[in-house]
């Protein structure tokens, strides 16, 4: 019960601060100063490796989901033998896992985490390596032939070159680094990225509900569970919030669902991916992204430089 009243704490803070809230901002915000200065530190002063691939990085400032996951599903799925790598938030495993391989999944969801089991699923041409060491799975990926790599929340791995990518939501209404709001670094740093995208201006989320009944039950276990309000239909009967990349307990949700005479769960495709085994009636909010074509253009541009200097050395190789 405390742990949640943490988390809501928090997540007010971060997004939709109040009066009261900005009490504890203003008392906060000069650990803020210093973290955000600390991370600056580690930006300026850290050398980049080049992996001589092309690497693109799909992250945010902020903290909390932006679209990263759907993100990268769509770019990814323009291209054959991508490899997209992901830490593996909430898996039960250690160390470097292939998830799948050009679409055949080799793992658990219990072992890949729900995000990078959601990728893998969806992406029939493509590879998933969850990994802490990115640098790691950044040079299995290029073992195993590689044509590009997509790098999953990579905005701070500041040791690596790499195409970056930044997803605003449409509005912030905290701009200060954390603990006193929600950016990961000061607001600023998004300089260094590449792309700059703004939700509804350069990205747009076209939400669907897959099986709709008469009685639905939102179950979610994702960050800021209240970003999913715009797109919930009106017969929810009730709202159950999890701590983002939490395991579902089967019992409880039957429970649930007996005791409120409800007709199904109402869940994201991140959270389907942990229900698969339940056989409990699911209604399921199908994400997609409407991305402006500018950003594909600059994406494939960059990936195709990398394409004309791999047959130059083929070409030099073979005299």
């Amino acid at each position: 019960m405390f742990n949640n009243f943490i988390v809501s704490l928090f997540e007010r803070l971060f997004f939709k601060p109040t009066i009261f809230h900005w009490f504890f901002i203003i008392l906060l915000s000069p650990l803020s100063l210093i973290y955000g200065l600390s991370m600056l530190l580690r930006r300026l002063l850290t050398t980049e490796e080049d992996f001589q691939i092309p690497i693109i990085s799909v992250g945010n400032l902020i903290v909390g989901g932006s679209g990263k996951t759907p993100f990268i599903i769509s770019l990814a799925f323009k291209y054959k033998n991508s490899y997209i790598i992901s830490r593996g938030y909430g898996r039960k495993s250690r160390g470097l896992i292939e998830v799948s391989s050009r679409g055949k999944i080799l793992i658990d969801v219990f072992n890949s985490g729900d995000e990078a089991m959601l990728m893998a699923k969806e992406l029939p041409n493509s590879s998933v390596i969850v990994s802490k060491n990115r640098k790691e799975a950044i040079r299995l990926a290029k073992e195993r032939g590689a044509r590009v790599v997509f790098l999953d929340d990579g905005f701070n791995r500041v040791d690596i070159k790499k195409f970056e990518i930044l997803l605003f939501p449409k509005e912030i209404n905290n701009y200060l680094p954390f603990p006193a709001g929600g950016f990961r670094e000061f607001y600023f740093s998004k300089i260094f990225a590449d792309l700059n995208l703004i939700e509804d201006r350069d990205f747009r989320r076209v939400v669907t509900i897959k099986n709709p009944t008469d009685r639905m039950i939102l179950v979610t276990a994702i960050s800021n569970p209240k970003r999913l309000d715009p797109y919930l239909p009106k017969n929810i009967i009730k709202k159950i919030y999890l701590k983002d990349h939490s395991y579902f307990d089967k019992n409880d949700l039957k429970k649930t669902l007996s005791t409120l005479n409800g007709t199904s769960l109402l869940i994201t495709q991140k959270d389907e991916v942990k229900m698969s085994s339940f056989n409990f009636p699911l209604s399921i909010m199908i994400l997609k992204l409407d991305i402006n074509s500018v950003v594909f253009n600059n994406v494939d541009r960059y990936i195709k430089k990398f394409d004309i200097i791999s047959k130059k050395n083929r070409t030099i190789d073979n005299g």
